[in-house]
């Protein structure tokens, strides 16, 4: 096997701005493995606030590469295990090279990576859009420019309620907030019963993920479902947030690519909990990837293409949140 890694800066159509970073320009790195006359495509993002920078991910990325040179490859759940266990490839690069692996064998077999996977149940889900932190005005604006069905609202301001009025006042949309771990205990719980008056779905990560006494109240007293965001990393994560959380979000470079999501998706639904699946800033590349597990899930933030202008690839599209998939195989993937 050839691995293969094409460097990018995605563009923002605004800054991007949560309770903890902000940005306009996202690095991304997308990995081609060929074999076999074919080549398939996975993407990790580089991400400064769990400190994955550019040379870990190009570290990993290359003692990969050494190590599949002779590799023969047969399925993609081998290759990552082979990866992660004896190469000992960490998550982020991991997960890119895993999704490559599914897309190159989805190419070679002729099927759709969610046929391969048991993900076509006829299942139908769609896609929120994410409105950054900003000015009530800016962020107004920017879900006015955007007319969509579902929309995943940043909060962890002082305005964090009247944002939320003010947006309701110009859409019915479904709303689902996501506080980024900038909230406590009591203002999560408050915050509950005024977002559950404005429809609001769920809300995503409120406190730090280190607070479990906190989201023990939490998941007690609020009167909205709680889903694991940052508490939710890896797949030992999903044991811990029994009890804590109603669901989880699981994003594919955090815990390791498809293989691992996949996991996850079956020990979450074995506890009763909800899933949802989510997205960094990413191209089509990595965001036709995580759709492949749309029909296993609740719900699923996928909308990391919509929010730059010069994504490098063609593969999933979307129609008012509704998933377009490519007809081509694999993850349906090309790059331009």
């Amino acid at each position: 096997m050839e691995l293969l890694i094409h460097p990018f800066n995605l563009k923002l159509r605004n800054t991007f701005k949560t309770a903890h970073s902000q940005r306009d320009v996202q690095k991304s790195f997308v990995v081609e493995l060929k074999d076999n006359g074919h080549s398939g495509y996975g993407e990790v993002t580089i991400n400064t606030y769990f400190g994955i920078l550019e040379d870990a991910i190009i570290e990993g990325l290359d003692k990969a590469k050494n190590a599949i040179e002779d590799y023969q490859f047969t399925t993609p759940e081998k290759l990552h295990d082979y990866l992660l266990n004896e190469v000992k490839i960490a998550s982020f690069p991991l997960c890119a090279i895993d999704e490559a692996a599914y897309d190159l064998y989805g190419k070679i077999k002729n099927q759709p990576t969610r046929n391969y996977i048991g993900a076509d149940n006829g299942n139908e889900i769609m896609t929120d859009y994410t409105i950054g932190i900003a000015s009530i005005d800016e962020m107004v604006e920017k879900m006015k420019a955007m007319p969509w069905p579902i929309y995943k609202i940043k909060l962890g301001t002082k305005e964090d309620i009247d944002i939320v009025k003010a947006l309701r006042e110009h859409t019915e949309a479904i709303f689902r907030i996501d506080a980024n771990c900038g909230w406590t205990a009591e203002e999560t719980i408050e915050n509950s019963k005024a977002l559950k008056e404005l429809g609001v779905e769920f809300i995503e990560q409120p406190l730090d993920p280190a607070d479990w006494e906190g989201m023990k109240k939490v998941f007690e007293h609020s009167v909205l479902p709680v889903v694991a965001d940052e508490s939710c990393m890896v797949e030992g994560d999903v044991d811990k947030c029994e009890g804590y959380f109603h669901g989880i979000n699981i994003k594919l470079t955090k815990c390791g690519g498809i293989t691992a999501g996949r996991r996850m998706i079956a020990n979450a639904r074995s506890k009763g909990m909800q899933v949802m699946a989510g997205c960094m800033t990413e191209s089509t590349v990595g965001i036709s990837a995580v759709t492949q597990l749309a029909p296993l899930l609740d719900y699923i933030d996928a909308d990391g293409s919509l929010l730059i202008t010069n994504d490098p690839a063609t593969g999933v599209t979307f129609d008012n949140g509704k998933i377009i998939y490519s007809e081509k195989p694999g993850n349906g993937v090309s790059l331009d």
